[in-house]
């Protein structure tokens, strides 16, 4: 009964003080309309202040409330639509009423593209009174358009009244400062702004050529472009500079009115916008009757040199060290060709190489996926999978398992054996060809060759046609050697034929792919952890295990086989799906590599040091090497670790946006990357994909001003 009625006069007591403390002079109390409400939304009156107090402006808001997926639109809606048109008509004591727009978002559907808010919105407003201190009442008529799949138009009717006496901040301040705080900013010092701006197309105006300039590294800047009645205008189709800092848009002028002419020396409005960062300004374009080569993305005349670099790099790749395993493949499939028919080994070169381009297709048709839908997307990506990792541990098992003679899978019909020169008297079938090429494939993208970065970057920073283009001839390019076999089978069929001397070759190859497995377990004890790692190992050793019970020749255990050989496959993509809590292994790094940290090098570099940055990760073969031969060297190991020197290592073994928004902003998309930082070089001055000392001391002496030379030399 006590603990009862305390609690009751303890209810009491908060809610007295409560009351208290919103009825006492200068304490906080809600200054709102009541919410007129549709079914697709609300919409009120706010201020932020509870009196309108001695001062002769007051801060209002409009404050739209949406439901899921419906929108309403700014102050240039663009390709359809209206914004909200408040009518202050019938206040009192009302002046002036300034509406401001938060910078808005961009929505694109079937094919035009409108700007505006969605969910929640306040749109600021600065009142001026007529009679200072004295009461206000403050009545709207609001016309507005909200849009989901179909538009529907509503006017709201609001009233607010604030009465005269001492102001105080209402419950309302917060809110509306918080999006009075998206408005652009205007005047002198903006932190991003158009640095330049030219109308492209002689007397009629085409296209706009803006270049923008940031304090701060951009991530995705847009750009809003206001012009004369009647002008339209489409989305950017921008590139962000080697610093991070620039970037330069070319922006489509869309019907202009007829007649419309040039845009050049006629004032216009930007709004350039990058997260939470927007100003506006007003501009006049300069006259450029073509497009400028420093301000325009990558120009389309560009794509057949990119294309024809993207087969250099897929050629050159067939010599890059992601690739040796999958020699063990070619070597046991070309001699396997020996003394037989030329029309059957043009037919599993042709069938290998299929399987190369077709499993481009597949990865140019998940990465343009992914890129769609806002992800981070990079060469090589998928190795920061778990799942992938321990897809690609289980086949390099089966094919070394294959290669020593434990198992021959048998396929119904024309395609009889995917066998890779296992059992059926050393021949692979069409299916086996084209898994070898597959295979190929997939164990090639962890390694960068010279021009393929370059190749992937202009694809990965442009749309879906141009990565299924270069894709398509990085494809083309790891094929050629087979592409090479198929015309000139005759060197194929004069080699040895298959013979007991086929089996010792086969076992020791068997032995690398092994390798390769314990690599990938390796990488995938970075993302998972050693325990985790631990039991995949164990996993795929039960998994040979049943493949040796099963294997051709044994009578009473083949159907025992196969089974602990499947469920050792499962368990072994379960643990990659459910990685339980073991505890994630750190990169081990020399001690004068320090963590990557973007917002360090600007004051490293201002206090006079070179920064050296290493992206890096472990499945990385290229970077590897780098590491092992050059970065790692007595020579460059000593003067990254020396005074005046800061080594950077950026770790994209597991995902990560910080890294992936670095890379773009080098136009870069996949790894290794490598950049060099100092006094000379504040916006850093990227490396090659493949390092040598020469290139790396070099860089370093240009990055600190002085005349390049080889240390210790």
């Amino acid at each position: 009964m006590i603990r009862n009625a305390t609690s009751a006069l303890a209810v009491f007591l908060g809610l007295g003080a409560l009351a208290l403390s919103a009825s006492w002079p200068g304490g906080a109390r809600a200054a709102a309309s009541q919410w007129w409400t549709n079914e697709h939304g609300a919409v009120r009156l706010i201020a932020a202040s509870n009196a309108v107090g001695d001062a002769g402006t007051l801060r209002l808001g409009i404050h739209f409330r949406m439901n899921d997926n419906w929108k309403i639109y700014w102050r240039s809606p663009g390709d359809a639509g209206f914004p909200p048109q408040p009518d202050w008509s019938g206040s009192e004591n009302l002046g002036e009423a300034t509406l401001s727009w938060p910078a808005p978002a961009r929505f694109s559907v079937i094919g035009l593209e409108t700007l505006g808010y969605s969910g929640e919105v306040v749109l600021p407003v600065d009142a001026t009174l007529v009679a200072p201190g004295r009461p206000l009442v403050v009545r709207a008529k609001i016309p507005y358009l909200t849009c989901d799949d179909v538009c529907v138009p509503y006017v709201a009717d609001l009233a607010l009244r604030l009465p005269a006496g001492g102001a105080a901040s209402s419950l309302e301040t917060a809110l509306i400062e918080r999006f009075a705080a998206l408005v652009p900013r205007r005047g002198p010092g903006l932190p991003i702004r158009v640095a330049s701006v030219a109308a492209v197309g002689g007397d009629v105006t085409r296209a706009l050529e803006i270049s923008i300039a940031a304090d701060a590294p951009l991530s995705r800047p847009d750009i809003y472009v206001e012009g004369p009645e009647g002008w339209a205008f489409g989305a950017p189709d921008y590139r962000i500079g080697a610093d991070g800092t620039t970037a330069f848009a070319r922006i489509a002028a869309l019907a202009p009115p007829k007649g419309g002419g040039s845009l050049a020396g006629r004032e216009m409005r930007f709004t350039v916008v990058d997260g939470v960062r927007a100003s506006e300004q007003a501009l006049t374009p300069a006259a450029a009757r073509t497009a400028s080569p420093a301000a325009a993305p990558p120009a389309e005349t560009g794509l057949w040199l990119v294309l024809l670099l993207a087969v250099a790099g897929g050629l050159i790749l067939n010599l890059m060290p992601c690739v040796l395993p999958v020699l063990s493949l070619k070597l046991v499939s070309a001699m396997g060709h020996g003394g037989g028919e030329r029309r059957d080994v043009r037919t599993g070169f042709l069938a290998s190489a299929a399987g190369i381009l077709v499993s481009f297709l597949v990865l140019a048709t998940g990465v343009a996926g992914f890129r769609l839908a806002g992800e981070t997307v990079g060469w090589g990506v998928q190795f920061q999978q778990p799942v992938f990792l321990v897809f690609m541990a289980i086949v390099v098992t089966l094919f070394s398992a294959n290669l020593f003679g434990l198992f021959e899978i048998r396929l119904p019909g024309t395609v009889s054996d995917m066998a890779v020169g296992a059992g059926g008297h050393g021949k692979t079938g069409v299916a086996g060809h084209f898994l070898t090429g597959a295979f190929a494939t997939l164990l090639a993208t962890p390694c960068t060759a010279p021009f393929l970065g370059t190749a992937v970057s202009f694809a990965l920073s442009r749309g879906s046609a141009e990565i299924y283009a270069v894709f398509l001839c990085l494809g083309i390019g790891l094929a050629l050697p087979y592409l090479a076999g198929a015309a000139f089978p005759g060197i194929a069929t004069r080699m040895p034929r298959p013979g007991p001397w086929m089996v010792t070759l086969r076992r020791g190859l068997g032995i690398l792919l092994l390798g390769t497995a314990v690599w990938l377990v390796t990488v995938l004890a970075v993302q998972l952890g050693t325990w985790s790692a631990v039991a995949v190992a164990a996993a795929l050793a039960v998994l040979l295990l049943g493949l040796v019970l099963a294997r051709p020749g044994t009578r009473r255990t083949p159907r025992l086989g196969r089974g602990i050989a499947g469920v050792a496959g499962a368990a072994a993509l379960a643990l990659a799906i459910w990685p339980g809590s073991g505890s994630v292994k750190a990169t081990a790094a020399a001690a004068h590599w320090k963590p990557f940290d973007r917002q360090a090098i600007a004051s490293a570099v201002a206090s006079g040091a070179v920064v050296f940055v290493d992206v890096t990760a472990d499945w990385c073969i290229t970077c590897q090497v780098n590491k092992a031969l050059v970065l790692g060297n007595e020579t460059v190991r000593g003067r990254l670790a020396g005074d005046g020197v800061v080594a950077m290592v950026a770790d994209w073994t597991r995902p990560s946006d910080e890294i992936g928004a670095y890379l773009k902003s080098f136009g870069r998309f996949g790894i290794p990357f490598n950049a060099v930082y100092g006094p000379a070089r504040p916006n850093g001055e990227p490396l090659p994909e493949i390092l040598t000392e020469t290139a790396v001391l070099e860089a370093m002496d240009r990055a600190a001003g002085r005349s390049p030379r080889i240390a210790g030399r």
